[in-house]
């Protein structure tokens, strides 16, 4: 697992900035809410996959543990997968950093129905989630997926992301769901990146502007406590 390592100088700037406050969501309505798994493929999971990140493999259980909490509440839950664009010469732009022979390989590994596009074997993965596939690293840019409309059909405004690569796709997607009018958790030890460093970076980015930055635990309590307000609220308006 990732060792996470915040700057005091800017946790303690939040707290300023935000009334003694670190976080910014201090409840959520699960019903509200999806949580957005990014991109947990066997082509970023397995040993030696095309584009391998040890600690993804190590995340899952955080990720399937967030799942069935929201899931229990009334959430929603999404899986992306990384997609080989329907016309990779429209993505020059990224398939030229890299070799033509490595550049050919990432194109194979996550065209649809491949191995290396299925979703890891792990997960948990319940009838009544959603798939979709996306094209470009960020779930959000006009053209990649119809995730903002899925979400909006369904009246959701809070996010909770989770997945591979923390400073790729799934920064990617939080910076532009804050953009669009989300609220975003950003969960720190359910996103991986190659090396702490990254990871790190990633956290204080969204840590300052885009996201609250949570650990699982905050993130179930946050969603255990939201669920029984809502309870108690439907409740008290029977008895009334």
């Amino acid at each position: 697992m990732h060792r996470i390592d915040l700057s005091p100088d800017l946790i303690e700037r939040l707290r300023l900035e935000r009334g003694e406050r670190l976080h910014v969501l201090d409840s959520l309505d699960p019903k509200r809410t999806a949580h957005v798994v990014i991109d947990l493929q066997n082509g970023f999971m397995e040993e030696g996959a095309p584009v391998e990140v040890p600690v993804a493999r190590e995340i899952v259980p955080n990720v399937n543990a967030i799942s069935r909490a929201l899931r229990a509440s009334g959430g929603l839950v999404v899986f992306l997968r990384f997609t080989t664009p329907d016309d990779p010469s429209s993505w020059s732009a990224f398939y030229a950093r890299s070799s033509p022979h490595t550049a050919r390989m990432h194109r194979e590994a996550f065209a649809p129905g491949s191995h290396y596009w299925q979703l890891w074997p792990g997960l948990d993965v319940e009838p009544q989630d959603l798939m979709v596939d996306k094209q470009r690293f960020g779930a959000f840019i006009p053209g990649t997926c119809d995730l903002h409309e899925i979400l909006q059909a369904r009246g959701i405004d809070t996010l909770i992301i989770t997945g591979t690569l923390t400073n790729c796709c799934c920064e990617s997607t939080a910076r532009d769901a804050m953009q669009l009018d989300y609220k975003v958790i950003f969960v720190a030890d359910g996103n991986a990146a190659v090396t702490d460093a990254e990871h790190n970076a990633t956290l204080h980015n969204m840590c300052f502007l885009f996201a609250d930055v949570m650990r699982t635990p905050e993130v179930l309590d946050l969603v255990a406590r939201s669920a029984h307000g809502a309870v108690q609220s439907a409740g008290e308006g029977v008895i009334a």
